[in-house]
């Protein structure tokens, strides 16, 4: 999930060897946040971790984290690289909607390394961005300190992992010189779940609860904010009120519960979830406290096998929305004819 801990892996390039490559920088000039409203450089954007100087208009970037290729490529810049995220992928190889939008768009597929906790640096480096985009990501201070010597790399304005959707879609507008193109991406995607909203009505009686587990006898919700909930709400449903007592893991936007607090999740409509494999789903559910909470069993569950749409479910942004909604509908669908057997 997108607030699992990562741990911090070793670092084989030294800050030394990436200086060699750094990006011009802006020569004492000042760069006042101000002065970019407009879409003009030079462009200066403040993160958790440090301060992107970003002398002009980007035409070379490279993306870290999730989402942040998503955006680019919606404003008409293809990345010249991308974290891969094979868990994710289809069998291009790609993300299915990024592999999508840039064959459509009749552009070169951005290259593809290693993220994480082990960034391959030299990958970047050969890359030459003008610019990093990680507003959503886990990348850690030494890292950054790392890649903000080979280009300008604007990190998360927080914690990582917890930039809310229009505010990483907002950032990336300003890096690339776009901001009025930024809000209305945001303007798009609000008027597309309004749209599958209005279409579905009858989605707005329905409460639901987004669950997870680590494993047998854990069990945790993601709170309302998180992506993977936000994206749900915004089709219509409403999120279970119980959702609102369990306090938030700091940083994660979710909650641990515990198998044995199941039964609070009683007078849930729907449950969204997801499991890795049928084999964990079948290990998870044959659990007598999961298995008794009502919504599991009338089999009133919204969950999917396939990776590419758990991934893509999990991630607000221009280009899954389109791709999630039209899938998600069925679905829930689906799961809310059980409250009617």
């Amino acid at each position: 999930m997108n607030s699992t801990l990562r741990r911090v892996g070793g670092i084989a390039l030294t800050s030394a060897l990436a200086l060699g490559l750094a990006s011009c920088g802006t020569d004492g000039e000042d760069t006042s946040p101000g002065g970019d409203a407009d879409g003009t450089f030079p462009v200066t954007i403040e993160s958790a971790l440090g301060t992107a100087e970003i002398p002009e208009r980007p035409e070379r970037v490279v993306t870290l984290g999730q989402g942040s290729a998503e955006t680019a490529i919606a404003l008409g810049t293809v990345p010249v690289g991308i974290e891969s995220y094979e868990w994710g992928s289809d069998d291009t190889g790609y993300l299915p909607w990024i592999h999508e939008a840039v064959t459509e768009s009749g552009e070169e597929l951005p290259e593809q390394f290693a993220g994480a906790d082990d960034i391959d640096f030299e990958a970047i480096i050969e890359l030459a961005p003008d610019v990093i985009l990680a507003p959503w990501s886990g990348v850690t201070q030494e890292q950054y300190d790392i890649l903000t010597d080979i280009a300008p790399t604007v990190a998360y304005p927080d914690l990582a992992w917890s930039t809310d959707w229009d505010e990483q879609i907002e950032i990336i507008g300003r890096a690339l010189g776009q901001p009025e193109e930024a809000d209305g991406l945001v303007a798009d995607i609000e008027g597309r779940f309004e749209e599958a909203a209005a279409e579905n009505p009858e989605f707005a009686d329905l409460t639901f609860s987004y669950v997870y587990t680590d494993g047998p006898g854990t069990l945790g919700v993601f709170l309302p904010d998180e992506q993977r909930v936000a994206m749900v709400r915004g089709l219509g449903l409403q999120v279970d009120p119980v959702v609102d007592t369990f306090p938030e893991t700091e940083g994660t936007d979710s909650a641990l519960v515990g198998l044995e607090n199941a039964d609070r999740f009683g007078d849930s409509d729907l449950l969204f979830t997801f499991y890795t494999d049928a084999e964990t789903r079948a290990e998870i559910e044959s659990q007598d406290l999961y298995g008794s909470i009502p919504a599991i069993e009338r089999g009133s569950v919204v969950t999917s096998d396939d990776n590419s749409f758990v991934t893509a479910s999990s991630l607000i942004n221009p280009l899954t929305v389109p791709w999630v909604i039209e899938r998600y509908v069925p679905l829930i669908h689906e799961a809310a004819r059980t409250l009617d057997d």
